[in-house]
């Protein structure tokens, strides 16, 4: 050995990898000191400045509600819009975040009820506004925890001037929005039964209400006929219904002209109470089976009944005489919405409790008129769930005081057992059961609401508006313009507006904006522009409190003469009337942000939510939707797909995913999950997300290593090997591939491209071949300068691609490979030169990898069997047989591309033992051990080892890379 190679470590004569960037992430200490970084240097500040004259793209945030720390939805929610931000910002556009908050209504007021009752204070001895602060500090303090929560997951945006509709620029213009309605005469107080929360003491409308089992009394009720042909004199009519309480509100009783119906006898009994033998009763002819096996009656049918006969008929209310009440009569009213499904075929109309009762008493208003029957509809039930006066003997004139439908703690009261009791002493209960259904609940106190007739105020849905338009036909075009992802979105929304009933938009609460209109007795409502004009001033100085203060009526109706005949309003706005005009301070207010927005994106509840208010708001007001494109998400399940639940003890809190592996973590789950359905989240799932990570940083580490060795050399596309042309090629698939996911919103897609690109053509192909040459080619080597360009265009494609992904691990790879820089999230995606595309290159090397599946899997066996450590050891024989793969190999270093030490290619018969793959036909693969001696700086084995005389232990391209290093100055002795 010769003095020169005697003093040389090889190990560093090689241009192994050198970095900083650390193995091991430690992502849930290292993100919050750049979220701390980003705040200190103003980051977002920086990208507002840095778009300047850009076209914007605005995603307009859907404002959670500020009352509690963030949970996995939240999570999903805003990682989602930051992705699309900040794709659409590194891609040539304005992308700003306004970040909101939702704050008025009846989750906030009520926590703050909870605070009173713990210590025993009463709401209703509070001024208003004393109370309303509270509220407005409440949510006031939890915007500021979900600021930080948000920003701890990587969300970029205006977090120091988001929107909030309780600021009172955001009130004023709530307040504006909602007199454009009333002055345009979109807006009418009306008496009509609505979803009523006895807990909460107020309307809901159907956003606010969720459906759970809920076990009902059922009851079958007889309607004496008191006029009618003579065959159905002394009979019956039977109605099926499971709200035993609705029956004081009786009115009428339904019937369909397409169903038909039986005069039936009872023949036998068996009941304790209800008919007896020689009753004749009126059924659908598809239901009397049935209803008589459950009131345990033997029956026979005596006749048909006509629709004609029906509509002749009217019937005694089945509590006639009842606490002195009931004298009324009760007509039949054909219905559309009648059906032989369940029941008895009569729908029991109490026009004061359900939509369809009302709709069809409404309707046949004049036919009623005309028989001398009051249309007058009772309101039986008071906001406390007590029956009133106008429900004689179970109001407050019954014995030991009104009954109750439903307590201040949402269980049943008294009412129901009343009124079954009752009908049982007139003989009037065919027959009673229980029934576990679908019930409405109120989303937020979870207890079951009633329908109830009350005076609210409604935006109509079908009145004309003086273009030819309504509303609903208004939103329904704007559905049809609107781009849906999934598309499957545009169908439920159409659905749902199609189906819409008026928007009661009244609540009977104290913190939120008030219905700021006066109003007489007769529900007028006072036009006035001066009015108006002083009203939304005051707001805008003084937020909604104004409304409420002392003299409020007098200050506002200042100078006329007539405001005895005006009362004030003091109902809210329904809370989705204020989420639904936040298009207004937002998008049209804020010289940052362009009205229509670009994106709304929300879960699909938000169909009947946000998204549904909104487009009504915008429809009513400005003719169109307030946005392009509409993205729906899922909800997160356990990984079971169960609802997650405390009980169940399978909720994953992002909190606590933070701060064990990281936001990143929790965010490449997001982006490798597909979001528009419900997803499955639980400790495997994110594990699996955790090793796909750790994947993805290694190769960014490698190649932050290799890149320590880059001089910066540009080397020309017609130079460089076929190698990494075909990789520059594959960047340029995925650059259209990405921008097109981004421009989708195909996340998943782009992740999944990423990652197995990262996993499969570099680390376990290109990465891997090219090692033996970056590592130990001489300097001047063309084909080491090739590569390490294309790891340079590698890195910044990859890193810039995932920065929205993954913005903590992003900035931290870019800023230890460009320490001046300020931020990735500054960076825009790297053009691609058109002349990297070569899909004649693709197919050749399609070919080439093929036949090196075949090399590596024989190698595999090979090192299985111990016969060899490492496919350096090898020198195989592969017989190609396939004239297309053999074309392909021909002047292909394929030794070089298999990590073989040699490899010999024939085109004759393989033995009959040599290895083949059913993968790759046409290829057999005859293992060799590699000749000559193992290089001692390559580990390659080669017959030149020795050649030249000063490296004796090492390859003739290994020496002369020494050579030129030594002449360079840069063997390390």
């Amino acid at each position: 050995m010769s003095e020169t190679s005697e003093k040389l470590d090889y190990s560093k004569t090689l241009y192994l990898p050198q970095t900083d960037f650390p193995m091991r992430a430690g992502l849930p200490e290292r993100e919050p000191q750049f979220v701390q970084r980003w705040k200190d240097m103003g980051l977002y500040e920086r990208l507002r400045e840095d778009a300047k004259g850009r076209p914007q793209f605005v995603l307009h945030d859907g404002p959670p509600y500020a009352n509690g720390n963030i949970h996995i939805g939240h999570a999903l929610n805003k990682v989602l819009k930051d992705v699309i931000t900040r794709s659409f910002q590194m891609r040539g556009y304005d992308s700003n975040y306004v970040p909101g908050w939702d704050c008025h209504g009846l989750p906030i007021e009520w926590k703050i009820e909870e605070q009173y009752r713990a210590k025993g204070k009463n709401k209703d001895e509070v001024p208003i506004n004393e109370f309303r602060e509270e509220c407005r500090q409440f949510a006031k303090n939890w915007i500021g925890v979900q600021t930080e929560e948000f920003r701890r997951l990587g969300v970029e945006g205006d977090f120091k001037n988001p929107y909030t509709t309780m600021a009172f620029h955001a009130e004023s213009r709530i307040a504006g929005e909602l007199l454009k309605f009333a002055t345009s005469g979109q807006l009418y107080r009306g008496s009509k039964p609505v979803m009523w929360s006895v807990v909460e003491r107020t309307a809901l409308a159907e956003a606010e209400v969720e459906y759970h089992d809920y076990e009902s009394d059922t009851i079958w009720v007889k309607f004496p006929v008191v006029e009618g042909p003579a065959e159905v004199a002394g009979s019956h009519v039977v109605i099926w219904t499971t709200t035993p309480w609705t029956i004081p509100g009786n009115r009428a009783v339904s019937y369909s002209p397409r169903i038909e119906y039986g005069l039936y006898e009872v023949t036998s009994a068996e009941n304790d109470f209800g008919p007896q033998a020689g009753e004749k009763l009126i059924f659908a002819d598809a239901l009397a089976e049935e209803s008589f096996a459950k009131a345990k009656l033997g029956y026979k049918r005596l006749a048909g009944l006509t629709a004609d006969q029906l509509a002749a008929i009217t019937l005694a209310h089945p509590l006639k005489g009842f606490g002195g009440g009931y004298q009324f009569a009760v007509p039949m009213l054909a219905g559309d919405h009648v059906t032989d499904d369940a029941g008895t075929g009569f729908v029991h109309t109490a026009p004061g409790h359900g939509r369809e009762d009302f709709d069809v008493w409404m309707e046949k208003g004049r036919e009623i008129a005309a028989r001398g029957i009051d249309t007058a509809i009772p309101f039986t039930v008071d906001d406390a769930g007590f029956f009133t006066k106008d429900a004689p003997g179970f109001g407050p004139d019954r014995e030991g005081g009104a009954a109750r439908v439903i307590d201040d703690n949402g269980k049943k009261g008294d009412a129901n057992k009343a009124v079954i009791e009752a009908l049982i002493g007139a003989n009037m209960l065919f027959a009673r059961g229980r029934l576990k259904h679908q019930y409405p609940h109120s989303w937020r106190s979870k207890k079951p609401v009633i329908f109830r007739n009350t005076p609210q105020w409604f935006i109509p849905m079908d009145k004309e508006l003086g273009d030819g338009t309504t509303l609903r036909s208004r939103a329904l075009k704007a559905i049809d313009e609107t781009r849906f992802v999934p598309v499957a979105g545009q169908t439920r929304l159409r659905a749902m507006i199609q189906d819409k009933p008026d928007w009661v938009i009244s609540r009977q609460r104290a913190w939120g904006v008030p219905i700021c209109v006066f109003a007489d007795e007769d529900g007028n409502i006072l036009k006035d522009e001066t009015v108006n004009e002083r009203i939304l001033a005051a707001f805008e100085a003084e937020g909604a409190d104004a409304w409420f203060a002392e003299g409020a009526k007098d200050r506002f109706l200042e100078g006329r003469d007539d405001k005895d005949r005006w009362t004030q309003v003091k109902d809210i706005l329904d809370v989705w009337f204020d989420s639904g005009s936040t298009h207004t301070f937002t998008l049209e207010d804020r010289p940052d942000l362009k009205w229509p927005a670009d994106v709304y994106l929300e879960g699909s509840d938000q169909h009947r939510g946000w998204f549904h208010s909104s487009l009504i708001e915008s429809c009513g007001t400005r003719g169109r939707a307030p946005y392009d494109t509409v993205i729906t998400h899922g909800f997160t399940m356990d990984e079971d797909g169960r609802k997650m639940s405390k009980s169940l003890g399978n909720v994953v809190v992002p909190q606590d995913v933070m701060a064990k592996s990281g936001a990143d973590i929790l965010r490449l789950w997001v982006m490798t999950t597909d979001y528009a359905d419900d997803q499955r989240l639980g400790q495997n799932v994110l594990q699996t997300n955790i090793d796909a990570y750790r994947k993805m940083r290694n190769t960014i580490r490698w190649m932050l290593g290799t890149l320590a060795h880059d001089d910066g050399e540009v080397v020309p596309l017609a130079d460089m090997p076929e190698l990494e042309r075909l990789m520059l090629h594959r960047l340029s698939q995925l650059d259209e591939l990405v921008r097109k996911g981004y421009d989708n919103f195909d996340f998943k897609r782009i992740a999944r491209a990423l990652i197995d690109f990262m996993n499969v053509e570099l680390s376990a192909f290109y990465f891997d071949v090219r090692k033996d040459s970056l590592y130990c080619d001489a300097p001047s080597s063309l084909r080491r300068k090739s590569a390490i360009q294309v790891v340079r265009q590698l890195f910044d494609h990859l890193v810039t691609w995932l920065a929205p992904m993954l913005p903590f691990t992003t900035e931290e790879a870019w800023l230890s490979r460009y320490p001046d820089a300020v931020s990735v999230h500054l960076a825009q995606f790297p053009d691609v030169p058109a002349e990297w595309r070569d899909d004649a290159l693709e197919a050749k090397w399609d070919k080439i990898r093929k036949v090196r599946r075949a090399v590596t899997g024989a190698l595999e066996i090979e090192r299985k069997a111990k016969t060899i450590g490492s496919s350096l050891e090898a020198a195989p024989v592969v017989h190609i047989t396939d004239a297309e793969l053999a074309e392909a190999v021909e002047g292909v270093d394929l030794a070089e591309i298999s990590i073989t030490s040699g490899l010999e290619v024939r085109t004759d018969e393989a033995p009959a033992d040599a290895f083949t793959s059913e993968d790759v036909k046409g290829v057999a693969v005859v293992f060799k051990r590699a000749s000559g001696q193992k290089c001692a700086r390559s580990w390659r084995y080669t017959d030149d080892v020795g050649s030249d005389p000063d490296y004796p232990d090492v390859s003739a391209r290994d020496a002369a890379a020494l050579r030129e290093l030594a002449a360079k100055g840069l063997l390390a002795q």
